[in-house]
């Protein structure tokens, strides 16, 4: 027993160990600026969530020393199993769940409240990784690939279902992972394009192209369309003929309607969205006939993104909750609700801006002091390295996530065995997802969706999760190596 102690910590990665570290002590003595109160007293005090915090990573130290100890076997023979039972579990808490700020996402044991949507994204990075490692397996398959979406989909819709809607989005993550495992890069552009869609049409709907006629956004969206369709069939076919049809088509429409506008009052986003749907019919006409699938996937992606530029105002107005649609709105600039939902990113930029390029030092914050920034512990911790420490301490936070995925990656990219690999790409993406929208919708340039900033935010259930999937990926790893000496 002591000589396998002894191997294990021979071969553990020693970067990703510091790292951790690191980001344990700096994120808790955050916790503790964050918390701060001027009555406050004790240093240590397990009254206060500095203290609590100090149990949660004790505990942490000790689940991450027990994974280690762990034979990494059980990790892929156990996934299917620990995948069911939690969702089995993330069913159960719909239902027995209190409500908590308007999600039904939290188990609560007396003083102990914990999330089954943390553990959600460990069981389904271990199913993947399951799946995907299976001999033959391939996401050009039908089959495969409905089972890999399947596996994702499941608990994603369970956590909606729980009125949490931001720990659902993380579950979107792991199609970078599938990136890496050949899912075609056409489709996370189509995703992209998509989105940006979304945003264009959203804010710029109800202007006018010119006198109180049109919409801005229908025709800036259906323009793009176009010209995505037409970039398509350049980059795919290389058909210059059917581009110089698509071209022609265009000016003469768009001609025609500059030349008749005053006396019928024609409206150029009608004209676009005919060139759109007239260019996909045509494209699907072609595939009939010249059996080239290029052309259908096209003319499918130009009346898909069609209906999502449509349909986007219904989405937004029926959907989404009234919270979720005041929180996209204030990011888009559609509304101004400084005392309500934007209040949090108001004082989060405020107590940033403030702490200027060194920072006003530990407990020196005025906007955390004062409690003005709300979950200013958990969901909006970073804004407290902005303020304490300045532009120099957020940027180190940002290299110290920035070091640690690349060294995932590289372990990751170490080895033959698939299951690492998936595994570990899962984990990474998961972690990138987390800082993106944790730092952005502190700063303002993503909606407000409450996901925890890995090994900062105050909490137990975060807390653990990111250890468990971290230190599984040193456990896995130091099985590669011990395989390959």
């Amino acid at each position: 027993m002591m000589a396998r102690k002894i191997q294990l910590s021979r071969l553990l990665d020693k970067w990703v160990i510091l790292i951790f570290l690191i980001m344990i002590i700096f994120g808790w003595f955050n916790v503790y600026g964050a918390s701060y109160g001027f009555h406050q007293t004790n240093f240590w005090g397990f009254e206060y969530r500095s203290g609590k915090q100090l149990i949660w990573i004790a505990c942490a130290f000790v689940i991450g020393g027990i994974i280690l100890l762990l034979d990494s076997k059980y990790y892929e023979q156990l996934a299917y199993i620990f995948y069911v039972a939690v969702l089995f579990l993330l069913a159960i808490t719909i239902f027995v769940a209190p409500n908590i700020k308007g999600s039904h996402s939290w188990l609560v044991f007396g003083p102990v409240s914990f999330q089954p949507a943390e553990l959600a994204k460990l069981a389904t990075a271990l199913a993947l990784a399951k799946y995907i490692s299976h001999p033959g397996f391939s996401l050009s398959k039908r089959e495969d690939a409905m089972w890999v979406f399947s596996i994702i989909l499941v608990p994603f819709i369970l956590i909606v279902l729980q009125s949490e809607t931001g720990s659902a989005l993380v579950f979107l993550a792991f199609f970078l992972m599938l990136y890496r495992e050949g899912l075609p890069g056409i489709f996370l552009l189509i995703v992209a394009c998509l989105i940006l869609l979304f945003l264009i049409v959203l804010p710029l709907s109800e202007v006018p192209i010119y006198s109180n006629v049109g919409s801005l956004g229908f025709l800036l969206a259906l323009s793009i369309i176009y010209v995505i369709e037409i970039g398509a069939i350049i980059a795919y076919e290389r058909d210059w003929k059917l581009v110089r049809y698509f071209a022609l088509a265009s000016l003469v429409l768009f001609g025609i309607g500059l030349l008749l506008q005053n006396w019928y009052n024609i409206v150029f986003d009608k004209i676009s969205l005919v060139l759109v749907i007239a260019s996909s019919l045509y494209l699907l006409f072609l595939f009939l006939f010249k059996r080239k699938r290029s052309y259908l996937w096209i003319g499918l992606f130009a009346i898909g993104a069609t209906i999502v530029s449509f349909s986007g105002d219904y989405f937004f107005d029926h959907v989404l909750e009234q919270h979720q649609r005041t929180r996209i709105a204030v990011v888009l600039g559609m509304e101004n609700d400084p005392r309500g939902v934007g209040y949090n990113v108001n004082q989060s930029k405020i107590a940033i801006g403030s702490g200027g390029f060194w920072g006003k030092g530990f407990l020196q914050g005025t906007q955390t002091k004062l409690k003005y920034v709300p979950e200013q512990d958990t969901d909006f911790i970073f804004c407290t390295v902005g303020e304490e420490y300045g532009f120099v301490g957020s940027a180190v936070v940002l290299v110290l996530y920035v070091l640690l995925l690349f060294r995932l990656i590289k372990i990751a990219e170490s080895y033959r065995d698939t299951f690492t690999r998936v595994y570990t790409y899962s984990i990474v993406s998961i972690m990138f997802f987390h800082v993106v929208i944790n730092v952005g919708m502190v700063l303002g340039l993503t909606p407000v969706i409450g996901i925890p900033l890995p090994f900062f935010s105050y909490g137990g259930s975060s807390l653990w999760s990111f250890t468990v999937m971290l230190f599984i990926i040193l456990r896995l790893d130091v099985s590669q190596k011990l395989r390959f000496r």
